[in-house]
């Protein structure tokens, strides 16, 4: 048994202050990763800040027609919001294709942003991991790596971010809230992760003390369709072996706006903004999408054993924005 401290906050400043200053806090959502990790060894908390009973459950309709989705709206919920189903399509459908439906009742939204690689090496307290033990060495690299990252991975560490989620989030420009012991802040959720660089063990640009208090929504495009689609080895219940998700706004036959993102593939969701200007004003043809494509994935960098997940993602994302781009089906 491990001994650590226990609280719970009956207000984001109090969790804010009971964290500033102790590097081994950890706020407890739902737990689902956080437990887990755990169990496993890799997280050690001196102190559990939980954050269960604050007032950020609830979804909140913006006067400029955006959503705010509180930190502690659960997966389950978010993904059943009316307002999240009929305007933001792509997000109900990533959050649906992550975990079980008792997970997704107690995963949390800020908890699913903070979620941790699921890189064996990473999860093994017995093998060396940079990200787990900064300067113990990446064993991933000529190891077990066939569902690690292909794009902007580093010498240090080639894990994948395994948010469904946040890939959702990427493609639809959204917002990260965050309050710490300098008080509110945003960062775009395309800035929040991080590539691992130097600093594997950073995963996002959190900093020491800060609470994820909501993630915020641009109005949606009324002219748009979003899908998201995932790639697994399993029907269910599996991490993305290549994810896409898609914006996509089609008028006359012509692209008119575009948002592409793509999940396992990097340290974060890839946003993909080379394939993004390719098909800006573009015929929204299929040669078109794989030309797109492409142009995302030719900075991809495989490794020994996960090269087929350039071509799994290039025909991911050519399935997905040929199918928006057709004519709704009526009736």
């Amino acid at each position: 048994m491990k001994p650590f401290g226990y609280l719970r906050a009956t207000s984001v400043e109090e969790a804010v202050r009971a964290a500033e200053g102790r590097p081994g806090a950890r706020f407890l959502g739902g737990g689902t990763n956080l437990v887990d990790l755990m169990k496993l060894g890799v997280e050690r908390p001196g102190l559990l800040i939980d954050v269960t009973r604050l007032p950020l459950d609830h979804i909140e309709e913006l006067p400029d027609g955006g959503l705010r989705i509180g930190a502690m709206v659960s997966n389950s919920a978010l993904a059943a919001a009316a307002p999240v189903r009929e305007r933001y399509a792509v997000l109900s459908q990533a959050v649906l294709s992550g975990a079980s439906g008792q997970l997704r009742n107690t995963a949390t939204t800020g908890g699913n942003l903070l979620q941790r690689t699921r890189c064996l090496y990473f999860q093994d307290v017995s093998k060396p991991c940079n990200k787990r033990e900064p300067g113990t060495g990446c064993p991933a690299r000529e190891g077990i790596h066939r569902d690690l990252a292909v794009l902007g991975h580093s010498p240090h560490c080639v894990a994948t971010q395994p948010s469904d989620m946040a890939v959702a989030l990427a493609a639809l420009d959204a917002t990260v809230h965050l309050h710490g012991p300098d008080g509110d802040r945003s960062v775009p959720v395309t800035e929040f992760h991080r590539l691992p660089g130097d600093h594997p063990e950073q995963d996002t640009v959190i900093r020491p003390g800060e609470l994820i208090t909501a993630v915020q929504l641009p109005p949606a495009d009324r002219g748009a369709r979003s899908r998201y689609r995932k790639a697994r080895d399993r029907a269910s219940f599996a991490f993305a072996l290549a994810s896409v998700a898609a914006v996509l706004d089609v008028r006359d036959g012509v692209v008119r706006r575009a948002a592409l993102a793509f999940g396992g593939l990097a340290h974060r969701p890839w946003r993909a903004r080379a394939a993004e200007e390719v098909l800006r004003d573009a015929p929204a043809t299929e040669d078109t999408f794989a030309r797109a494509a492409e142009a995302e994935l030719a900075a991809a960098e495989p490794l020994r054993d996960n090269g087929f997940k350039v071509p799994l993602a290039r025909n991911l994302a050519v399935a997905v924005l040929t199918e928006l781009a057709a004519p709704p089906a009526r009736g």
